[in-house]
């Protein structure tokens, strides 16, 4: 059985693009009209998509039963794990109770909550995503702000915008690498144009999240320290994307940034300490032996060095056919969709179809790596091994809810990909001709949207990119740049990132919340995304890199 995708099975591409974009509208409806949980509006979507799927697509049922059952368990590895892996250390750190302390230590650096959110959100964040990807950071960063006395769904929605400015690079680079290697043109040559758009935003983000904290009168009062974040972290961003390429701008621009921005603070501090909770900042009296605040930072450095050496060629190799520890890994071919579902003209320029391929590996996996540190930091924090697995056991009690979400959204994610409902989506956005520079970005956020990931955004999206570039007269690489672009400020919005976020500060079953928080700022930033493309396709084209000759 072979299913061949159609893209405009009603006869007119915008009819069925309003068909293909009835499981996404329900799913914001269902958030933001009725404010059901996560699980529900995604399950809800699911169900839509799979009746489109069905009689509109026309897929084989056996077809869409195994796309649903890839992208559930997609969701519950490796994404699921990384959450599971990073909730569980921060747990443990509060068990042991030398969070107190490491919290205790940040508030030496300042007592302000909204340059604290700078420097976790911002800059830590920024470089957890260079590493890891896949949601950790926002976790990660939400859960330490939480324990500094941050509102959850505030330090929830703060660091899903914060997590903007570093997707486009996230984990080493892949989304960039793996579009460069589809569509053959240089990762380089990518990097280098998303590399002189998204320090704009990364000049910005800082700044909007301190007016989303304290309005004007916040800018006002950490004006020096927030611009000292944005420009050095802009500075390294355009620099190593330019010239080193996509693999390292976050790790070294986070680098940067959070080196600069503490330096300063050793020598400036706001004159008004604010707080988002309006109470005074308690900060311990007791002075500490700094053994003690280097044990309570270190399950984070663990969390550094672990995650550095799982992505290092050499630890890689290990996991390889005839490496030592290449036993640990395992493969799944869905057969039903393996090989059988193929993509079709206009999204491809000849019908091609694609391995579908479970992979599981039970060590080479970064939430295996941050489950390392976690248990390094059992015996370095002196937890009792019957409180480890306490606070293990609760970790999965609490997550339950959260990890069904994920499932479920990355189901509906994988319908709507295999079926052919995504590249209707944005076949129809595509004919809108030389207005497509601004809608090129918004196709990247709408497939982010869908998938939770840029890189698999860039990989539905990159052909077709292409394609429409080619048609336009228009460089390659612009649109490419715009499709991955576009998808950075669509993360903060998707299924998945919200439903880590709120497992992430204890607000399972607040999805809506999350999201009415975080739309507006989505849309409103992919549509001033839109506006930069279209400017630099029009009036600044000098800015596209020129491929050597």
């Amino acid at each position: 059985m072979e299913f061949y995708q159609v893209y405009d099975p009603l006869g007119h591409i915008w009819l069925s693009a309003l068909v293909a974009l009835s499981p996404i509208a329900l799913f914001f409806i269902s958030l933001i009209v009725f404010k059901l949980k996560g699980y529900s509006a995604g399950f809800l979507s699911l169900l839509l998509s799979i009746i489109i799927a069905l009689f509109v697509y026309k897929m084989p049922a056996q077809m869409v039963s195994a796309s649903f059952f890839y992208g559930f368990l997609y969701g519950l590895w490796p994404i699921a794990w990384i959450v599971i892996a990073a909730i569980f250390l921060y747990n443990l750190s509060v068990k042991s109770g030398y969070f107190e302390i490491l919290k205790e230590s940040i508030l030496t650096l300042t007592p302000d909550h909204r340059i604290l959110v700078i420097l976790i959100g911002f800059c830590f964040g920024s470089f957890l995503e260079g590493a890891i990807g896949f949601g950790g950071p926002v976790a990660i960063t939400a859960a330490i702000l939480v324990g500094l006395g941050l509102n959850p769904l505030y330090a929830a929605g703060l660091c899903l915008i914060a997590n903007t400015a570093p997707v486009a690079f996230g984990a080493v680079g892949i989304p960039i690498t793996a579009m460069a290697s589809v569509v053959g043109i240089p990762e380089l040559e990518i990097s280098q144009m998303v590399g002189r758009v998204l320090p704009i935003f990364s000049i910005g983000i800082p700044f909007f999240i301190v007016f989303l904290m304290d309005g004007f009168r916040g800018i006002r009062e950490t004006f020096p320290a927030v611009a000292v974040t944005g420009f050095s972290f802009a500075i390294a961003q355009f620099l190593s994307s330019n010239y080193l390429g996509p693999q390292l701008p976050d790790i070294i621009s986070a680098l940067v940034s959070l080196i600069s921005t503490t330096l300063f603070l050793k020598f400036w501090q706001p004159k008004r300490i604010f707080t988002s909770n309006g109470k005074e900042p308690t900060i311990g009296t007791e002075k500490h032996h700094i053994c003690k605040v280097v044990v309570a930072w270190m399950p984070f450095v663990l969390l550094t060095i672990t995650i550095i050496i799982w992505t290092q060629p050499w630890f890689k190799a290990l996991f390889k056919e005839g490496g030592a520890l290449a036993f640990s890994s395992f493969v799944f071919e869905f057969n039903s969709i393996s090989q059988k579902i193929f993509k079709t003209v206009p999204i491809v320029t000849e019908a091609t179809n694609f391995p579908v391929v479970f992979k599981l590996p039970l060590i080479l996996t970064t939430g295996t790596s941050i489950f390392l540190a976690a248990l390094l930091s059992v015996f370095l924090l002196r937890v009792k091994i019957s409180d480890a697995i306490g606070v293990f056991g609760a970790t999965l009690k609490e997550m339950r809810l959260p990890i069904l979400t994920i499932g479920v959204v990355l189901a509906f994610a994988y319908v709507a990909n295999y079926s052919g409902m995504s590249a209707t989506l944005a076949l129809a956005l595509a004919d809108t001709g030389h207005v497509f520079t601004f809608f090129s970005p918004v196709v990247g956020w709408l497939g982010v949207f869908l998938t939770g990931s840029d890189t698999s955004s860039n990989l539905l999206f990159g052909s077709l990119q292409m394609l429409i570039a080619t048609q336009l007269g228009l460089p390659e690489v612009l649109f490419l740049a715009a499709n991955t672009s576009g998808g950075v400020v669509g993360k903060m919005i998707s299924p998945q990132s919200i439903a880590i976020a709120c497992a992430a500060v204890g607000l399972v079953g607040k999805e809506s919340e999350l999201f009415r928080f975080t739309v507006k700022y989505s849309v409103a930033l992919a549509i001033i995304m839109g506006i930069i493309f279209t400017l630099i396709a029009y009036v600044f084209p000098f800015i596209i890199p020129v491929t050597p000759t």
